[in-house]
């Protein structure tokens, strides 16, 4: 990890990119959250138009749609009430893509509109259809321009913020890097606000876990909604082997900057083992449908990799969920161990647990498979 660009350093990894994920912070496309600010979506057009003019792909997460549908309804403060704020969305999504719109065909480019939810990406159907479709749009040249779809969107099915969004999205479509554009320089190895010795981290890996100690905590007054966000969003990018660049928005010229190779605030570089879509779609999973807590030797097994999970191997079954659901394998301090998609309800789960697979048949009287969770279907969460 370092604090500053050495000499020598490799160029932004926005410059080798084909393609890539931008997504843009609701401060940097509104006017302090009265409406949308058309001037600065339209150097974000025109930026990401010469992009592709240089033949990169590229997909925009934009926010911005509840602060324009307020300003639209003449609403002064951000309402509280869900039906309220999907209303405002409902509203604000309208202008935002006709400012889109309106931008890019100054530049002979088209855009899309494309809302989505968990929902359409934890259905391994409708996953492969937004795959598809994003990548039909690209082949086409046109910019795909992506925000959850609050209007619909209930606590179970949130994304949480535009920047897992983003990272989801990165992963879909097998991108290069995703680069989180926000109000803030990057990461700091401290709240830069309160402590004046604080650093600009220049370059590190993903996944670094003292990043998310820099970035506040998940829980602390600076994390919600903030630089934590970013943070997690880069570790969960890097399962698909994209680099992250988190830098201020308000750069001149940032994306063509960084198109040209100069390192402009925090990139945190993949340094994993690049998952298969399949196991890509499994790890991308934020809504699980239950837990199964596994002895010692299973999660060594586990984290090992390659290995099935099997009945013998799990103390305890918590939640209810079926076959074919998307599960959570729990160590005994509770640390998520891998994920993947059982083989048995969680009340067969419950009366073949701590049992070898050779009495599944006879407990149950039929057998579906003889793990519990096969290793084609499991991705590994934590290496311990």
């Amino acid at each position: 990890m370092t604090s500053a660009c050495p000499a020598g350093a490799s160029p932004s990894a926005v410059a080798a990119a084909r393609r890539m994920v931008v997504k843009v912070g609701s401060s940097l496309v509104t006017n302090d959250g009265r409406g949308l600010d058309l001037e600065a979506i339209s150097r974000w057009s025109g930026q990401i138009a010469a992009l592709m003019r240089a033949g990169k792909q590229v997909v925009l997460v934009s926010s911005g749609a509840i602060a324009e549908g307020m300003q639209r309804l003449g609403w002064p403060r951000r309402p509280r009430q869900v039906h309220e704020l999907q209303a405002a969305a409902a509203v604000g999504q309208m202008g935002l893509a006709q400012a889109y719109e309106s931008r890019f065909a100054e530049h002979g480019r088209h855009s899309a509109q494309v809302l989505l939810t968990h929902a359409d990406l934890a259905d391994r159907a409708r996953y492969l259809n937004a795959r598809s479709t994003l990548f039909t749009l690209l082949d086409l040249g046109v910019v795909p321009v992506i925000n959850e779809n609050d209007t619909v969107v209930t606590d179970e099915i949130k994304f949480g913020d535009n920047d897992t969004l983003g990272a989801l999205v990165t992963n879909l479509v097998e991108a290069d890097v995703l680069v989180i554009l926000t109000d803030q320089t990057g990461l700091f190895s401290a709240d830069p606000r309160h402590d004046a010795a604080a650093t600009l981290i220049a370059q590190a890996q993903a996944g670094d876990p003292r990043l998310e100690e820099m970035a506040g905590g998940a829980g602390s007054s600076i994390g919600r909604g903030g630089m934590i966000t970013k943070v997690l969003a880069a570790k969960r990018a890097a399962r698909s082997g994209a680099s992250t660049v988190i830098a201020s928005g308000r750069e001149r010229e940032v994306l063509l900057r960084l198109a040209e190779g100069e390192r402009i605030g925090t990139q945190l570089d993949a340094d994993v083992p690049v998952l298969t879509a399949r196991k890509q779609w499994l790890a991308d999973h934020l809504q699980l449908r239950g837990r199964v807590v596994i002895d010692a030797g299973a999660a060594r097994a586990l984290r090992s990799g390659g290995k099935s999970l099997l009945p013998i191997g799990v103390t305890e079954v918590l939640g209810e969920f079926a076959r074919g659901d998307v599960i959570a394998c729990v160590d005994g301090q509770g640390q998520e161990v891998a994920r993947g998609l059982v083989n048995y309800s969680s009340a067969q789960a419950r009366l073949i647990a701590r049992r070898p697979t050779a009495q599944i048949e006879d407990i149950l009287g039929f057998i579906e498979e003889p793990e519990l969770i096969h290793a084609d279907n499991l991705v590994v969460s934590s290496a311990g």
